[in-house]
């Protein structure tokens, strides 16, 4: 029987199928088992969060688990295991968040160089200006920097190798450089980048979330300081 609550599920009131990690006895990470719960089991409900910064268009939900009944059949992997299958998970959703971030950033950059170049000022387009062609360059680079880390992920997932402090890595990156993309972006649009006209406003709040979930940018850092020294600072 498992109890419990959960909040910010991403398609939290979507799913059919929850991946529920409970603790079934044992201390630290040793202690959690993983299930497979379905959502329509008497005692689970999913309750739809709404008012956030970003991510309108997705279903995030808060997980309610009261006294719902599991059988062992339900279990995923074996006792005790189930933090190791979190940990599988989160290495290759960290890349995942990245590859969606190159694309954000990516969408930053085209928005803002078709609105420079078109978008006169002074007798010619914005473009013209040092000071915004600076910001395009920032976005480009921030942009391929941060595809270069997915790809490498990537090739490093395709070849069975160890990822996942690369895969840190990359989630820590392209999560800022997404923020960073998004803000230099609606620079360039000026007050019109802060009304809904135009979508770069959409892309800062949505680019907010991707340095919160599958681990903060400061977790990332941790992770990565802790591969490099051997020493725990968690």
């Amino acid at each position: 029987m498992l109890s419990g609550t959960k909040i910010f599920i991403t398609n939290g009131t979507w799913a059919d199928i929850a991946l529920v990690f409970a603790r079934t006895g044992g201390e630290g990470h040793r202690g959690i088992t993983a299930f497979l719960v379905p959502t329509d089991s008497p005692g689970f409900t999913a309750r739809p969060i709404h008012g956030k910064l970003g991510l309108r268009g997705q279903a995030t939900a808060e997980l309610v688990i009261d006294g719902v009944r599991v059988p062992d059949s339900a279990r995923l992997h074996s006792v005790g295991k189930g933090f190791g299958v979190a940990m599988a998970a989160l290495a290759k959703g960290r890349m995942s968040v990245a590859a969606g971030c190159v694309g954000l950033a990516r969408a930053c950059v085209e928005a803002a160089v078709e609105y420079s170049t078109q978008r006169e000022q002074f007798g010619k387009p914005i473009a013209g200006h040092q000071l915004v062609q600076e910001l395009l360059a920032d976005i480009a680079l921030d942009v391929d920097a941060a595809r270069l880390l997915v790809w490498r992920v990537a090739d490093l997932i395709d070849r069975g190798r160890e990822f996942a402090v690369e895969s840190s890595k990359a989630k820590l990156f392209a999560s800022e450089a997404a923020v960073r993309s998004a803000d230099r972006a609606l620079q360039v649009f000026g007050g019109y980048g802060f009304i809904d006209e135009f979508p770069v406003g959409k892309y800062l709040r949505d680019a907010k979330v991707m340095t919160l979930y599958e681990g903060t940018s400061q977790i990332q850092k941790l992770l990565i300081g802790r591969a490099l020294t051997g020493v725990s600072a968690f």
